[in-house]
């Protein structure tokens, strides 16, 4: 009880308020945008800021962000949740807008989940940005290309923000043990490794980072001098164990290439366990997801061009609803490549390609299969003798299409496994027409 009159007399607003940065000085990550000399950063401090979308996913700071650009630009600020309002509530808020302009008072309209609004809502927003009555800041984790009306969206400056860093999140709660506003009066006492674990458990989200920090030492020991967090705690606070892995050190690439290995082995079991592993330790699904859709075409290719599709739907299912629900689609995605027949005969077609490529890089393309859209280039024997394949009764031709010098060359040699045995055969026939159409 002692601990919960502690929690709920001082600490009432949840941590994540509390350190809600008041500055950029103090807000942490999107140095891509708003480091000194960029392109935001310029924005806010020579006070040009104009409408804009926040693209980026939960807990990244897109609500801070416009708060402080409305504070650095004496601006009133207006927070507006697209869940809750309609057209009435819009309007209302757009005559005190309109209102405080006539004042010479700008006014920043922050809309979260700004794509959740319906076309109709969304023009209601229109004719207020177009006359400078506000300047909208709306946040949204869709694509505001798919979401957004285009007419609006032409209006506004869309910046992405991205996940934070582990080494952000770290620096972040490290402030918040320190500061007074959070923890810096209760001397709480944790490993930096904890810190590490929280943050990769957040996986770029500064809000769960800060909740499960808040959750950690509510649940720690008192001790004399202050407050104990024991790994025990930790794990029981996020449900996972403290396993070996840091997404940037050697247990990330060994674990990425135990999965490789194991999938071209058509071992199914262990491909699932090293994909278990990569992501109960808080590895991005997102990455695994790119490495799967890389493996589809190297080690699969064209014996089952299927595998791509399946991967590539894969990683728009993780984009879609992310982890923990969308560790079975990367794991249909996995055991579909590892039972695939393989052939790495486009990784090596390629690899053979770009030898000859970079050897030489300036092998004149041949006239026939130039274009010749001007008199001049007619003139100088582009495109003659182009042979068009759709003219021939077998849609084959025996133009050249490789330079002289590379003619006769091999560079993709399909296998006999899956569907390749088909592209063998396919090419053997081909190859067979033009001998005999010499």
């Amino acid at each position: 009880m002692e601990q919960e009159s502690l929690f709920y007399q001082d600490l009432q607003d949840p941590l994540a308020s509390r350190l809600r940065p008041q500055s950029l000085e103090d807000y942490v990550g999107q140095k891509h945008l708003i480091g000194k000399g960029k392109v935001l950063w310029n924005l806010i401090e020579k006070d040009q800021v104009t409408s804009m979308i926040f693209w980026g996913p939960p807990g990244v700071g897109k609500t801070t962000l416009a708060r402080i650009i409305a504070h650095k630009t004496q601006s009133r600020f207006i927070d507006f949740s697209a869940v809750t309002s309609g057209i009435r509530e819009i309007k209302q808020v757009m005559k005190e807008a309109s209102d405080a302009r006539a004042f010479g008072k700008r006014t920043i309209l922050f809309v979260d989940e700004i794509h959740r609004f319906n076309k109709a809502q969304q023009d209601a927003f229109l004719p207020y940005v177009e006359k400078g009555s506000i300047i909208l800041i709306g946040a949204t984790t869709e694509n505001p290309s798919f979401e957004i009306n285009s007419a609006l969206l032409s209006r506004c400056k869309v910046f992405v923000l991205k996940g934070l860093e582990t080494s952000d999140l770290v620096e972040l709660l490290q402030h918040a043990l320190q500061d007074e506003k959070g923890f810096g009066t209760l001397n709480v006492q944790m490993e930096d490794s904890m810190l590490d674990m929280i943050a990769q458990f957040a996986n770029g989200d500064a809000r769960v980072a800060l909740n499960t920090l808040e959750m950690v030492v509510l649940n720690a020991e008192k001790t004399d001098e202050g407050y104990l967090v024991t790994k025990e705690t930790l794990e029981q606070c996020i449900h996972q164990k403290s396993l070996l892995y840091d997404k940037k050190g050697e247990e990330h690439y060994n674990l990425i290439s135990a999965l490789h290995k194991s999938m071209r082995n058509s071992d199914v079991q262990a491909a699932i366990y090293w994909l278990a592993r990569m992501l109960e330790a808080g590895e991005d699904p997102l990455y695994v997801a790119r490495r799967l859709v890389r493996f589809a075409s190297e080690d699969v290719g064209m014996a089952d061009s299927r595998a791509l599709e399946i991967c590539v739907a894969a990683y728009q299912a993780c984009h879609f609803i992310g982890m923990p629900e969308c560790s079975v689609h990367l794991t249909h995605a996995v055991t579909y490549l590892s039972l695939a027949p393989k052939s790495n005969a486009l990784y090596m077609a390629y690899e053979h390609a770009k030898e000859d490529a970079l050897k030489m890089i300036s092998e004149p393309v041949p006239l026939q299969i130039r274009n010749a859209p001007t008199k001049l280039m007619k003139e100088l024997h582009y495109g003659e003798g182009y042979q068009y394949a759709h003219d021939y009764e077998d849609k084959l031709t025996t133009m050249q299409c490789l330079p002289p010098t590379l003619q006769g060359t091999i560079y993709y040699e399909p296998t006999m496994q899956g569907s390749e045995s088909k592209v063998t055969a396919r090419m053997k026939q081909i190859e067979e027409w033009r001998k005999k159409h010499k």
